[in-house]
């Protein structure tokens, strides 16, 4: 299974990710783009 960030479409190896909920989907988020998965940007 491929883990991509949802915000920034990374997939490196040295990333952290989480997963999350994204529009109704369990998708990944690394930890660089959590903050603004949580107050919002982009």
């Amino acid at each position: 299974m491929e883990i991509k960030c949802v915000v920034c479409g990374s997939d490196d190896s040295e990333r952290t990710y989480l997963p999350c909920i994204h529009r109704g989907e369990e998708r990944y988020v690394c930890v660089r783009c959590l903050p603004i998965l949580i107050h919002g940007g982009h």
